[in-house]
């Protein structure tokens, strides 16, 4: 009887030590889906942003049609992505798409100083700070996802169960994820050039003639 007591107890075990390891693998795979939540609204929400903004500055410079094509096939490709890591690569042509556009604007002074368009601006640096704080949520939660099912013993169940490794959410370089850096204020005068006196080249100390001339 107690051998069989035993076995059976062996296996509750064993069964308990299972569950736990699968409940902790699913908690962190719950962790890192909850943070791209987080990061897809603020996306979405850079998205909704953008046409505005493209009509906004399409209204003073109709001739920039290469800019806007470009700015809207972007945000074409950005919004079909389906993977963190190809969101990640598109947001950031994106971002380069509206860089250009910032430039056309820096052009016309008029169309910065609208009410419209600050705001714009306003609500799409705001936006791009929320993604900054997003992200950083979602790639801390993925490390701690991967390093779970990585390490000893739930590495031993992970594929039995059906828990991969993610995805973090990274760019290029840490500034494509900003709003680009446009100056709108009048250019900064360049320093006057310093003159430097020219060198004594053969003329004494008293400033006459030197020797053999």
């Amino acid at each position: 009887m107690w051998p069989a007591l035993i076995i059976i107890a062996v296996i509750v075990l064993l069964g308990l030590f299972l569950v736990g390891i699968y409940n902790g693998m699913v908690r962190a795979r719950n962790r890192v889906d909850e943070a791209w939540s987080g990061i897809d609204v603020q996306l979405k929400r850079r998205h909704d942003l953008i046409p505005n903004l493209v009509e906004t500055v399409k209204g003073y410079a109709t001739h920039e049609r290469e800019v806007f094509e470009a700015v809207t096939q972007a945000r074409a490709a950005a919004m079909g992505a389906q993977t963190p890591a190809q969101s990640a690569a598109a947001e950031g042509a994106l971002t380069g798409a509206l860089g250009r556009l910032f430039a056309v604007a820096e052009a016309y002074p008029q169309l910065r100083a609208t009410e419209n368009f600050q705001q714009l601006q306003g609500e799409l640096t705001n936006t791009e700070d929320q993604i900054s704080g997003a992200r950083r949520i979602y790639n801390g939660n993925v490390q701690d996802y991967n390093t779970k099912i990585q390490t000893f013993p739930a590495a031993v169940f992970a594929g039995m169960f059906g828990f991969a490794k993610r995805e973090f959410f990274e760019i290029d370089s840490p500034g494509d994820r900003d709003v680009p850096n446009v100056s709108f204020g009048a250019p900064t005068a360049a320093p006057p050039p310093v003159h430097t006196p020219p060198q004594d080249s053969g003329l004494g100390s008293g400033g006459g003639p030197g020797p053999g001339v």
